[in-house]
């Protein structure tokens, strides 16, 4: 029997007492950890392929140790123009052995319906905010019948003032036209 799950970001074929070394996981020495993001499961020529992870399943594991990988060098050069860069690397691992895959029956981790109860709470504190931003959107509406206006060339504005009703405008500039249009409005 074995699984393919994911595990920090990488996927890994598992099989029982099997030892692996996965990026550095955030948990003490000896403790256990369960991975319920299996993407797949073989048991004795069965195979369960989850969409995209199988309901139900997990794999347990205990951590063995923290360490650090074997140094890889980074060497950068540019041939006949003096430029080169020496540099190292030591990734940080965890060697984890695997204690048991469960093929069905187990629980998901809570912290993802957490999650959702407090994105609940947040929207029922945006809910006033709706309010304000009514009134906000009606100050916009005069902002914007101001631009408006002056979108409008000058002759444009000269016919709304005409029908308006409006007198002496046709010596007026854009702006003194925009003016007394707002103002003949109100």
């Amino acid at each position: 029997m074995y699984a393919i799950v994911e595990i920090a970001g990488q996927q890994f074929k598992v099989a029982k007492d099997q030892k692996v070394f996965v990026h550095r996981l955030s948990e003490e020495e000896g403790s256990k950890v369960n991975f319920d993001n299996v993407l797949l499961l073989d048991n004795g020529g069965q195979v369960q392929i989850g969409a995209p992870a199988i309901d139900g399943a997990q794999v347990s594991a205990k951590i063995l140790r923290h360490l650090k990988g074997d140094k890889v060098i980074v060497f950068k050069k540019k041939r006949r123009k003096g430029y080169k860069k020496k540099n190292g690397h030591r990734q940080y691992l965890s060697e984890i052995q695997i204690e048991s895959i469960v093929t069905s029956g187990a629980k998901k981790k809570e912290a993802k319906e957490e999650v959702k109860t407090e994105s609940r709470k947040e929207k029922a504190k945006t809910e006033p905010k709706k309010e304000k931003t009514k009134a906000k959107k009606e100050e916009l509406k005069k902002e914007s019948s101001a631009d408006h206006l002056s979108n409008m060339t000058v002759a444009e504005l000269k016919t709304l003032a005409k029908e308006k009703g409006l007198e002496g405008y046709s010596t007026l500039k854009k702006a003194e036209l925009i003016e007394a249009i707002e103002n003949f409005k109100s």
